[in-house]
């Protein structure tokens, strides 16, 4: 009896697990096999090459590499804000706050986390592209740096959350012996504690950057989905998740160039998750701290 119970168990387990393999593999085999029939209208170097993106249009272009450039600077300004933030907050919360302080501003930065997108989009549209425009007057009421600003404030939570538990994972001893040695708090944290957690930070930047470039309503809201090749994040311009809702949201008939084209965004920004997280794996492989 024990042991049938015991298979059952395990049996259950692995359904689980089969469950969040299986439906990865459908999403790659829609994306793959849409995008096929896509690439099967529009040649790949087009696709690659093309500096317009316009597959609504009746003079039709299909330059994906317009709504990568929206991608990688909305993204990017919102690292600049989430990867030091986070890291200094971790760095207080480890090695310098109290255990009162800690138990407090653990859940405000799980609340912060918890916050629709859709929220912060407006946050960003009405508080701060006003607020940016009083130190920027060309600035225009859409734009990738009050997207990417309003974005890196939503990570700040995914970065410090997991940097700091990496830097708790740190073996006491190691703190023991900076101190032994006459270091300060300051020294044990930058030259001892985070270079033993390199490989934890890692993985929590990459999670960040993989959590920016699939972000959605913050760049619809506040961006301006204007398909634009600029890499000013005083301008507006779309990324490739914004253009996804824009078709999703639309009228276009299923099967047609232009709805198809959702498929091939998607495909792509599936390849650059890949990437990311396969060089956030080869970070934590390199870096990784055996004690």
């Amino acid at each position: 009896m024990r042991n049938w119970r015991e298979r059952l168990i395990e049996g259950l387990l692995f359904c689980m697990a089969a469950v969040s393999v299986l439906t990865t593999l459908g999403i790659v085999y829609i994306l793959v096999k849409e995008s096929i029939v896509f690439f099967s209208q529009v040649r790949i170097i087009d696709f690659l090459t093309d500096t317009r993106w316009t597959p609504l249009f009746d003079d039709a272009h299909y330059g994906i590499g317009v709504l990568v450039s929206g991608t990688v600077v909305s993204s990017a300004v919102a690292l600049a804000v989430a990867i030091p933030v986070g890291t200094v907050i971790a760095i207080y919360l480890s090695e310098f706050s109290t255990a009162k302080v800690r138990e407090m501003a653990k859940p405000v930065l799980e609340v912060l986390g918890g916050i629709p997108t859709v929220v912060f989009g407006y946050f960003a549209l009405l508080v701060v592209t006003p607020l940016l425009q009083k130190f920027i007057p060309s600035l225009p009421g859409f734009s990738l740096l009050s997207a990417g600003l309003v974005m890196g404030i939503m990570i700040v939570p995914y970065v410090s959350s997991l940097s700091e538990d990496a830097m708790r994972a740190v073996p006491m001893s190691l703190r023991e012996g900076a101190y032994a040695m006459g270091s300060t708090r300051l020294q044990v944290a930058l030259k001892v504690v985070v270079p033993a957690a390199t490989s934890g930070l890692a993985a929590s930047y990459i999670l960040g950057i993989s959590r920016a470039v699939g972000e959605t309503m913050i760049v619809a809201v506040a961006a301006g989905m204007q398909p634009n090749m600029t890499f000013n994040p005083m301008e507006p311009a779309a990324t490739i998740t914004s253009f996804i809702v824009q078709v999703a949201l639309g009228d276009l008939p299923h099967g047609s160039i232009g709805y198809l084209t959702i498929f091939a965004a998607g495909l792509t920004l599936m390849l650059i998750t890949l990437s990311l997280n396969i060089v956030g794996l080869w970070l934590r492989k390199k870096y990784r701290e055996h004690y």
